[in-house]
């Protein structure tokens, strides 16, 4: 099935993230295409892209991630480390289903192509 998803694991605390903001942009025209918040599973309701919405492009998500450590009650620098981490992928088979997943801890991130 295509479309867009992501999924964000707090390493730290060794737990879905739930309640991280995620924005999503076209990066070559800067386009905010949608505004998401993780659910208790640390994923969407929805996909972020859906099929039909599927372009070959670049994308640039947003994920507000010093803003859920903060929360869950982490001592974090003023400012934080990693406050809002950037991931830049492109879209290149619409067909495809795109997994961009983000494992976090307020001092590192990984991320790949997931399935």
């Amino acid at each position: 099935m295509a479309g867009l998803t992501t999924h964000i694991l707090d390493t730290a605390n060794g737990l879905p993230a739930k309640g991280v903001r995620i924005e999503l942009y076209d990066d070559k025209t800067g386009q905010l295409l949608g505004e998401f918040v993780t659910n208790a599973d640390g994923r969407c309701d929805q996909p972020l892209l859906a099929a039909d919405e599927m372009k070959v492009a670049v994308y640039r998500l947003e994920f507000f991630t010093a803003d859920y450590f903060a929360a869950r009650g982490h001592d974090l620098s003023d400012p934080a480390f990693l406050d809002q981490i950037t991931i830049r992928f492109a879209i290149a088979d619409t067909q495809s289903h795109y997994h961009v997943p983000l494992l976090v801890s307020p001092f590192s991130y990984s991320t790949y192509r997931g399935s």
